[in-house]
């Protein structure tokens, strides 16, 4: 299914798509092999891969309109296709902030609806979240500069979703006391990218 997600990206202009490190099918693919070497299940590196089709709350081109949901799930399955939309729909200054509460209420930026994920669709969102942000900063030492503090912040928080290997990458790229780093101050993400 990876294969024919990275084709229909190509076939949708994703390599053409300036984006830090490259391209934004570039930045896709290591998203997608961050995830995979933290162990996620295929739905959720498939996920990753394909994490941008509707755009985000921090990077508005959109490669698929809304209305071809149908569409991207015959290409990754009905469970990856979910969990970009969740991704893509996150309000994240309503969000981010309170995602590590149990019962964690979800702003869909699209419809304005908001409802209270399960934990593992939280758990999820958090960890193609911290893929994505994680391989910005890695690869892009202006935007860690500038966001660094924040993500820190937001991943402090967000400690008891991540997974341990996304805990010790935000260990490696962050700095140590990341974990301590559990501010109060919102975050909305990258700031405009991813």
């Amino acid at each position: 299914m990876s294969d024919r997600a990275v084709a229909r990206l190509r076939e949708l202009g994703a390599q053409e798509v300036p984006h830090p490190g490259g391209t934004l099918l570039l930045h896709l693919e290591r998203v997608r092999d961050l995830l995979a070497s933290w162990g996620a299940r295929p739905a959720l590196q498939r996920a990753g891969l394909c994490h941008a089709f509707y755009g985000t709350d921090g990077f508005a081109t959109a490669l698929l309109p809304l209305a071809r949901r149908g569409h991207l799930a015959e290409v990754i399955g009905d469970e990856a296709e979910s969990i970009v939309y969740l991704y893509a729909a996150c309000d994240r200054a309503a969000t981010y902030p309170t995602l590590h509460h149990t019962g964690a209420a979800f702003r869909d930026r699209f419809t304005g609806r908001v409802h209270r994920p399960a934990e593992r669709a939280r758990r999820d969102l958090a960890e193609v979240s911290a893929a994505n942000e994680l391989d910005l900063a890695r690869i892009d030492p202006v935007f860690r500069e500038a966001w660094g503090g924040e993500l820190r912040s937001l991943f402090g928080r967000w400690r008891g979703l991540l997974s341990e290997p996304a805990r010790r990458e935000c260990r490696a790229v962050l700095g140590d006391g990341w974990e301590s780093a559990a501010g109060s101050a919102p975050c909305r993400g990258n700031g405009g990218r991813g």
